[in-house]
């Protein structure tokens, strides 16, 4: 979609005139909000100058350092000089490891008129307290205008430590700039993990050197359009393992997401061989084909799977590789195979469910064979409640994310139960694919997608207000951004902000701490930097009283 500069100037009126309807402070642009935040009164403030000094202990390459650095010349248009460990003077920005500080991601803040101090005992901490900075200076508009900050004392952590988005290039491709792209919007609200879903019925995206074919035929399911996306396209493993170093660099965490026993058009359309026997004529078209699945009763199955996961462990640092587990159409597949029905037999099941037992006991072996930890996805004996048990046993050491809607309580009372991690996507309040207003643009391949609210979003209690000891288990947050609707960043980055604002803050900030009318005031000045920095975010203009 390409909006005219009319409607642009429109838009950006829109935000301006709604930040400026709100008194701009140093807290006003605050986003997700700190834990805990102290106002310093009747001291002079910090300035920047041409004598400002950097006193770190960092070493000298640290990414750190550098974005201290942009954010000084992209916010009040003045470097800071390279002091060292040892510097002083009047004006001394001090960004310090202090091993002291408990929590990688616990990084504290305080400014005064001679020193403006960020301490953290990790890199990662002193990361999001730059972040902090960003925004107090982001949202402090007239003190920034004259390089001023005003005194003021964070002290700030996370309510949880994974805190995630997730991108859907198995849908429609999304080139390697794209993603880095949206690697450096998330990284401004403290998200610390990006679930890339990988392979999917629609496409194989990532590149196995055992198995050329997988994205030969796999990541080409339209000839007539380039190789580049939206349809065509996958990842070289050096790409993979640049664009990890690059969201390392930002303190993000990328997760792989491998689909399987469903999902698995794109990989049978390579291995017809490796799907049931009652599928073996069945044409498999990415893209239009679904509702097949792996065959659980075929050794080369968990061989090919071995030698993908293999490589996929040694490309992904994350201890984590995500093994999907959703929407298995057991009825139509397993079923109906001869060979998993002597399989059954064999094992004694009575029901072909079970079989996801047998079949994933051979694939977490790979995982653990190569040093990584399982997730799939939560599902349980009924797709909508009632439901009373998982649908197969999940091992204990498998975390688990809950994701369809009206069944997040039941997953949060099992999983604490049988002793699994749990991740926090539930569709009602997490999936960023989901319109955001009724009639909301017109969109490319909707099928009927419920409408999730900014203020729904932003209602959002990954807790769900259970007691301390009933929510331990309980990991963090994932918003999530399937692929079917989405064919360019441009609808991605749409469909993320503001809701991925409000996810952020649903993430990091305790729910004493949490206001939706304090949220909305700081999310203007966040929007319009947003827009300032070329994202393509939606408006909520229903959100503002009409006079």
């Amino acid at each position: 979609m390409i909006l005219s500069t009319k409607k642009l100037k429109l838009i950006s009126l829109f935000l301006l005139t709604a930040t400026l309807s709100f008194g701009q402070s140093n807290t006003s642009a605050l986003l997700p909000l700190p834990n805990h935040i102290e106002q310093v009164t009747g001291k002079k403030n910090f300035t920047v100058t041409p004598q400002t000094v950097v006193k770190t202990n960092l070493p000298k390459q640290a990414f750190c350092l550098f974005e201290l650095q942009r954010i000084l010349r992209d916010r009040v248009g003045q470097s800071a000089i390279m002091g060292g460990f040892q510097a002083s003077g009047n004006s001394v920005i001090e960004l310090w490891t202090e091993p002291a500080i408990k929590g990688e991601e616990h990084y504290m803040i305080e400014i005064s008129e001679s020193k403006l101090s960020i301490k953290g005992s990790t890199q990662k901490a002193l990361f999001y307290g730059l972040k902090t900075l960003d925004q107090i200076l982001l949202g402090d508009v007239c003190n920034t205008a004259n390089k001023q900050i005003a005194p003021i004392r964070i002290d700030d952590e996370p309510r949880y430590g994974y805190r995630a988005l997730m991108l859907d290039p198995a849908r429609h491709f999304l080139p390697l700039e794209d993603v880095k792209f949206y690697i450096d919007q998330m990284a401004k609200y403290k998200y610390n993990i990006l679930q890339l879903h990988l392979t999917d019925d629609q496409g194989w995206r990532v590149e196995i050197k055992a198995h050329p074919g997988l994205t030969e035929i796999g990541a080409f399911r339209n000839p007539k359009t380039g190789p580049n996306g939206p349809d065509n396209g996958f990842y070289t493993q050096e790409q993979l393992k640049e664009l990890v170093r690059y969201a390392a660099d930002r303190n993000i965490e990328i997760i792989p997401e491998l689909d399987i026993p469903g999902h698995t058009v794109a990989v049978l359309a390579t291995y017809p061989e490796l799907g049931c026997t009652h599928t073996d004529t069945i044409q498999k078209e990415m893209g239009k084909t679904v509702d097949l699945m792996l065959c659980a009763n075929n050794e080369k199955v968990y061989s090919v799977y071995d030698d993908i996961i293999k490589e996929i462990a040694a490309i992904f640092p994350s201890s984590k590789i995500h093994l999907g587990g959703d929407e298995a159409v057991i009825e139509k597949n397993w079923t109906k195979c001869d060979h998993c029905q002597s399989l059954m037999k064999q094992l004694g099941y009575t029901k072909e469910s079970q079989l996801m037992n047998y079949f994933f006991d051979k694939i977490l072996a790979s995982v653990r064979k190569y040093g990584k930890e399982p997730m799939l996805w939560c599902e349980l004996d009924n797709i909508r409640m009632p439901a009373n048990e998982y649908l197969f046993d999940y091992p204990k050491d498998v975390t688990l994310v809950t994701w369809r809607a009206g069944l997040t309580p039941k997953c949060i009372e099992l999983t604490a139960k049988h002793g699994n991690s749990l991740i926090m996507a539930p569709g009602e309040y997490a999936y960023l694919d989901y319109p955001q207003l009724k009639g909301d643009l017109p969109e490319f391949n909707n099928w009927g997608m419920p409408v999730t609210t900014l203020e729904t979003c932003y209602q959002f209690d990954p807790g769900y207000g259970l007691p301390a000891a009933q929510q331990a288990h309980i990991l963090g947050i994932s918003g999530t951004l399937w692929g079917e609707a989405m064919k360019d960043i441009n609808r991605i980055t749409y469909m993320t902000y503001p809701r991925g604002l409000a996810l952020a803050e649903a993430g990091w900030t305790q729910m004493e701490h949490r206001s939706w009318d304090s949220f909305k005031e700081r999310m203007y000045p966040n929007l319009m930097n947003l827009m300032k920095l070329g994202v393509f975010v939606r408006v909520p203009f229903e959100i503002v009283p009409r006079r």
